[in-house]
């Protein structure tokens, strides 16, 4: 008899993560939750220091207000020093991320990484076709088919810290991990595309020293007083190479070891961006969005957004191209891959996820200056548009998440429970024996403890009741 032919289990999409995932995921995102909602408050203070006329002045002079060492190429404004500087910060911690995704993480395995990657890749191509065809169209400049790629995970997380939405964790981690592979190709974008003229005797320096930082971490040199000073004349030097000096950042995150050896708590790449990650969210982005998205707005430029094509295309890109993109992106890989939507999730949550994405505040604006370098008043006018698509995006978002956020709530809190109170959350040892036998000792102490309670108060209420009886017998004999 020829043997009984299996069916293959269909592999689920947005599942439960495992636990060391879910715990990072869980870390990192409670950090860039809290920076986000700073990047929020820069948002707001850059508008209204920009917006009030009384301060507009003074918004304009400190931002163009110059330091640095001129000897050495780097006398830059404080917003420059702001986009070039600080943002090279963001680009080290997002580095080490994509390092630890692709060596530990979800991206390691190819089979769960195409979900993400395919997602993020359609959710950049998307918009950059959107806002492509938006300017071929409408007689406008294609240069600045980049600006709406990119998502901001710090404000995105901002926005459901504010409105108080819960999100399942599969959610979360999805957001993130589209954010980390978005934060790759920005970088290769900016790398490629917005590099105009090449210094090679500078680069040549940049190369060599992001060799001998390679070569101090295989030795196992320790010491920020090496590694700090290093990295500042790795990025001087990739500055004045003509490169964007974020790169340097991204490169030396990328030269990190991200897994452990035996007896290792944490790698030394997840232990350093556990220490510079809230430098970067809590400090360097929200000054950066500080002194970026103070741009004039009035209801005349608001109206403006909606008719020249460059800045239509930027809100059309974020708005309806990455949900299109994101969402299409999912679902052409759950079909091509026979793998079927997670049994506690549906498509409308992914959909209001892509939605989400949709806000791309701070690579948005950095790629929006870069495009439009020569023309102020174009990027003034980019930025209204970056900002109005991410609002648009967030509201969009928060009214579909809202919809859903009691389920949300529901199963965040099946995900949390503890009832045994080991630390670990009930779902992940529902297999194990020994969590049954401690369940069982704990529910058995409860049940002494309420028999204990009970007969307590049976005793009480029979002693009542004989008190009640004796006085009846007694008025009783009286009469």
């Amino acid at each position: 008899m020829p043997a009984p032919r299996t069916t293959a289990p269909v592999r689920k999409i947005l599942g439960r993560l495992s636990l060391p995932e879910r715990t990072f995921v869980a870390d990192a995102l409670r950090t860039e939750t809290v920076g986000g909602v700073l990047l929020l408050v820069a948002a707001v203070t850059a508008l209204v220091w920009a917006n009030v006329p009384a301060l507009h002045d003074s918004y304009e002079t400190v931002g163009h207000f110059h330091l640095g060492p001129e000897a050495l190429g780097l006398s830059l404004s404080i917003e420059h020093w702001a986009a070039d500087g600080l943002l090279a910060i963001f680009f080290f911690v997002a580095g080490i991320e994509l390092k630890r995704e692709l060596v530990a993480g979800d991206l390691k395995d190819p089979k769960a990484a195409v979900l993400p990657v395919v997602a993020a890749l359609c959710g950049m191509a998307v918009p950059a076709l959107v806002y492509t065809l938006t300017n071929l169209t409408g007689g406008g400049s294609t240069e600045g088919w980049a600006v709406p790629t990119a998502t901001d995970i710090a404000f995105a997380l901002a926005v459901l810290a504010v409105i108080g939405t819960s999100l399942p964790s599969a959610l979360r981690a999805f957001l993130l991990t589209l954010a980390v592979v978005d934060d790759l190709f920005a970088i290769l974008i900016i790398a490629i595309f917005f590099t105009d003229r090449i210094n090679f005797p500078a680069l040549a320096g940049a190369v060599v020293g992001l060799g001998v930082f390679w070569l101090l971490l295989r030795k196992g040199v320790r010491g920020w007083y090496v590694y700090i000073p290093l990295a500042l004349v790795i990025w001087g030097l990739m500055y004045n190479s003509g490169v964007h000096a974020t790169i340097a950042g991204v490169a030396m995150g990328l030269m990190l070891r991200c897994t452990r050896h035996e007896g290792e708590p944490h790698s030394p790449g997840e232990h350093i961006e556990h220490l510079v990650r809230p430098l970067s969210a809590g400090l360097a982005v929200p000054l950066f969005a500080l002194f970026s998205a103070g741009v004039a707005i009035s209801g005349s430029a608001l109206g403006a957004v909606f008719t020249q094509p460059e800045t239509l295309g930027v809100v059309l890109g974020l708005v309806v191209g990455k949900t299109i993109g994101i969402f299409g992106g999912t679902w052409l890989t759950a079909r091509f891959t026979r793998a079927s939507l997670s049994d506690d999730l549906e498509w409308a949550d992914v959909f209001a996820v892509a939605t989400l994405a949709g806000i791309g505040f701070t690579v948005s604006l950095l790629i929006g200056d870069l495009a439009f370098a020569g023309d102020a008043a174009l990027t003034d006018e980019i930025k209204a548009a970056v900002l109005l698509g991410s609002l648009t995006a967030a509201i969009l978002a928060t009214v579909l998440l809202k919809i859903r956020n009691a389920k949300y709530r529901r199963m965040v809190e099946d995900e949390e429970r503890d009832e045994d109170a080991d630390g670990i959350p009930d779902i992940y040892e529902e297999d194990e024996p020994e969590y049954h036998l401690r369940l069982a000792a704990i529910y058995e102490r409860k049940a002494v403890e309420h028999r204990r309670i009970a007969l307590e108060k049976a005793a009480a209420r029979n002693a009542l009741a004989e008190v009640a009886g004796g006085a009846g017998d007694e008025e009783q004999r009286r009469a």
